[in-house]
């Protein structure tokens, strides 16, 4: 799996914790959360159990970095726009009330739509993508299939050029 998509699962789980309890501080509930997930993941391959015991872990991989930075960048973003891309996300359902959408499926749709709309660098079609694989893993077996209808809406609205009254 590739460094992009496992920045797109940290950043889903932790806007995911963000909707259940509010942090104050983000960047230190940030500090935590990457602290949390290189303690998991160093542990996850150890040999034998550490028992609560203090662990000292290695210093961050590049590879760790790089998750982390682009992650960091997406979660910002979509901190920052989150009543823009809520605000998208209701545009386009049908007979659903926003809060219903169940917490995984919201926040894979903020980020998605923040990509689509925020960042240039990426192309709708990956944000696409890479939320319905999010969705199939994280969450329940609908949920593909009601993001891709929901981003695939947003994104014709995106790429569909702005027509203007003709002046003849």
């Amino acid at each position: 799996m590739g460094t992009r998509r496992i920045a797109r699962e940290r950043a889903v789980q932790f806007l995911f914790q963000c909707d259940q309890n509010p942090p104050e501080d983000i960047d230190k509930e940030l500090e935590e959360f990457w602290r949390t997930v290189r303690l998991y993941e160093f542990e996850k391959n150890l040999d034998r159990p550490t028992f609560g015991k203090p662990v000292e872990l290695p210093p961050p991989s590049v590879e760790e970095m790089a998750i982390r930075a682009f992650a960091d960048q997406l979660i910002h973003g979509v901190l920052q726009h989150k009543d823009e891309c809520d605000k998208t996300i209701a545009k386009y359902l049908k007979n659903w009330d926003f809060n219903r959408i169940n917490l995984i499926d919201r926040n894979i749709l903020r980020l998605a739509i923040y990509e689509m709309l925020y960042r240039d660098d990426i192309p709708p079609v990956v944000s696409i993508n890479e939320a319905i694989e999010i969705a199939k893993k994280y969450s329940t077996e609908e949920s593909g299939k009601f993001v891709n209808g929901i981003l695939d809406r947003v994104k014709e609205d995106i790429l569909r050029p702005s027509r203007e009254p003709s002046s003849s």
